[in-house]
């Protein structure tokens, strides 16, 4: 295992046995973000590492990990589904813990569609400093009739959720329909799905989206 420049160890695991990896800034970090990934890729698929390599860049220390069912996925090659909410959030909570107590300094949460939807029903109860989603699933696929708002209508932490207009879990038509926090800044992505990647005809690239999520993340955490 290879460690950061404040002697973290950036790949391993968490002490309740979770997969994690730290990616420290070449600078003093200006702040921290606990990242989890989505429901169906692991925490360093390409969407995963643009976020946490883009964001180290900009002088933001990232903390990814795994959570239960997906550490046992990268064992044995066998695709699940993902544990029980309980249990997700349960996972988030002692890894923040963890996190807290290795750095000072801003700490904020997050993560990809289902991860940054876990974390924010814990952002409050945690009291961090700052909260972000990135391609929020405000409804299952198929299921717009079911919107997963509820909570984010009362959210205190200072939120941003980036999505794409087009995201088939939340578009831009849909989402201004709801009754959102004033907590919650949300950053649209022209022609972008669920990933946040374009359309073609857009004229933009997923690179070029990604490295703008990054600087609006960066811009975000940095005015917190």
């Amino acid at each position: 295992m290879s460690k950061g420049p404040l002697g973290f160890i950036d790949a391993g695991q968490c002490e309740q046995g979770l997969p994690w990896q730290w990616d420290e800034p070449p600078q003093a970090a200006s702040s921290t973000l606990i990242l989890a990934h989505g429901a169906g890729a692991p925490m360093d698929s390409p969407f995963m590492q643009a976020m946490a390599q883009g964001l180290a860049a900009r002088g933001v220390r990232v903390v990814r990990f795994e959570f239960a069912y997906m550490a046992q996925r990268r064992l044995d090659g066998r695709k699940r589904p993902p544990n029980p909410q309980a249990q997700l959030l349960q996972q988030w909570r002692d890894v923040h813990a963890q996190v807290r107590q290795r750095v000072a300094g801003p700490l904020a949460i997050g993560g990809k569609s289902m991860g940054g939807r876990m974390a924010s029903l814990l952002a409050d109860e945690l009291g961090v400093s700052a909260l972000i989603c990135l391609g929020y699933p405000f409804y299952a696929a198929g299921k717009p009739e079911k919107p997963r708002v509820a909570h984010l209508a009362e959210l205190r932490t200072p939120t941003l959720i980036i999505q794409g207009q087009r995201d088939a879990l939340g578009n831009q038509e849909t989402v201004a329909g709801y009754a959102l926090s004033a907590a919650i800044e949300l950053h649209w992505l022209q022609a972008a799905d669920h990933d946040l990647k374009p359309l073609k005809a857009s004229g933009f690239t997923h690179e070029q989206h990604l490295a703008t999520a990054a600087g609006v993340m960066e811009s975000f955490l940095g005015a917190k």
